[in-house]
This record gives C-alpha cells, structure tokens and sequence, in this order.
C-alpha cells in the first residue's frame, strides 16, 4: 500500500536519509523504531511531502507521493499526527476536530466520524468546549489522533504518540491505535522510541540508525532479537 524505494531526504546539505527502503500493507501496523535523530519524523515528513526526497520514490498505492504537494497527499488519504501533537491550542477541542476534516463535504458521514471519536477518546467529548492548551498531554494526544482520523485516512503516520505521557496513559493510547487499525482496517506506519509497547501491537517492524534501515522483520522476532533488547528494551 506504501512504499518507499531508495529514499535519499536532505536538510541543506545535510542527508537525513540514506537510501531508505519501507513497505508497509494494506491493514498493517508497521513500528519504525530508532534513537533520537535516527531519521524516524523525516521518514514520515518525507511521506508527508512536507521535506520531499531528493532522490528515491515514494508510492501509496500506484500514485508517486515524491511528486506531490503535501495538501494533495492528505486528500489521497494519508495523515499524519505530528511529534508534540501541535493541536491548536486557542480553539476548542470540538473546533480542531472539526478541522480534521476541512477537505470534506459529507457532512453527514463528518457527524458520523465526530460522534466516533468521542467515542474513541469520552474525555474529549467531556472537554469539547475547552481551548486545546488547557488540556493535559495526554488529553492533546487523543485531540491529535482524532483531529487526524476526520479526514478519514487510509494510512495513518504516527509519531511518537507516547512522548511525554505518563505509563497508564500509553497504555490506553496504544490500545486505541491497535483499536484503529482492526476497526477500521486502517494502515498505520508508527514512529516510536517505546519499542516494547509499539512491537506488541505491529505486525512487523524496521529499525533506523543514522538515516538508515538496519534491521526489518516480524514484530515478534524483533522483540526477541537480542541487539533489540540490548538497545531498546533495557535488555530484557
């Protein structure tokens, strides 16, 4: 469903990416795992056509992203949620849902998807008329999910969903991503450094250092690969 072949991504003359390599299938979770600055957000920036590739292709099904503005890129059905969610913080929460879906004009299948996502996330519905900065991180997370999930996306980017939110809240964040993806069949390719919780729910994972693919395979056998342990799971 997306595929990313030899994708060479630059910041100036700094090359962020180096011949990067992904697919990911239609109805898969896919865990993209990596330290900080290992080129996990410009992997889905990439994607995103917010910093197109120099070099390489990038195709979501037979269409070639690394040749299209960002705003056409949603309107395919793909979005991302954002590292540090950037909701807006002066609107209420019911005013950035519905930003979601700016691109849309079924506005009965858009009050369809509004009464899902408070389903989804019941706190949000109890905070519909707050301003976004007065939520708590974990509150602006699930605005940012469901802020995204309006335009109805066939793929999902995620990026580092957990950064910052407390151990319980991960957990129910998780849950619903997982929740997403088997509800909706949608396709999620997830950017997160918690490789223990982001391996359990994917059905397979890649790991990046410095710009590069290092290691791909099942989700199961990269948790129980020993240089995963060492290097994302404490050892354990």
């Amino acid at each position: 469903m997306l595929k990313l072949s030899n994708v060479n991504t630059f910041y100036g003359n700094i090359q962020a990416l180096h011949d990067v390599n992904i697919e990911v299938e239609e109805g898969e979770i896919v865990a993209l795992l990596g330290a900080n600055g290992a080129g996990k957000t410009t992997t889905l920036m990439t994607i995103s056509g917010i910093v197109p590739p120099q070099s390489g292709e990038i195709y979501y099904k037979n269409t070639p992203l690394h040749l299209m503005n960002p705003d056409d890129i949603v309107k395919l059905g793909i979005s991302q949620v954002p590292e540090g969610r950037h909701i807006f913080p002066h609107l209420t929460v019911g005013e950035n849902i519905d930003l979601g879906a700016f691109l849309r004009n079924d506005k009965k299948e858009i009050k369809k998807d509004i009464e899902y996502v408070y389903e989804l996330f019941p706190r949000l519905a109890e905070r519909k008329h707050q301003l976004g900065e007065t939520l708590s991180g974990g509150e602006q997370q699930m605005l940012a999910i469901s802020r995204a999930l309006m335009a109805r996306p066939n793929v999902l980017l995620l990026d580092e969903p957990s950064l910052g939110l407390a151990p319980i809240i991960v957990r129910q964040i998780f849950d619903i991503i997982s929740q997403i993806n088997k509800e909706n069949k949608t396709t999620i390719l997830l950017v997160e450094q918690n490789a223990n919780l982001a391996l359990k729910i994917a059905h397979r994972g890649y790991v990046m250092e410095t710009g590069k693919i290092r290691l791909s395979g099942d989700a199961k056998e990269l948790l129980n690969n020993d240089d995963i342990k060492k290097a994302y799971l404490g050892g354990v």
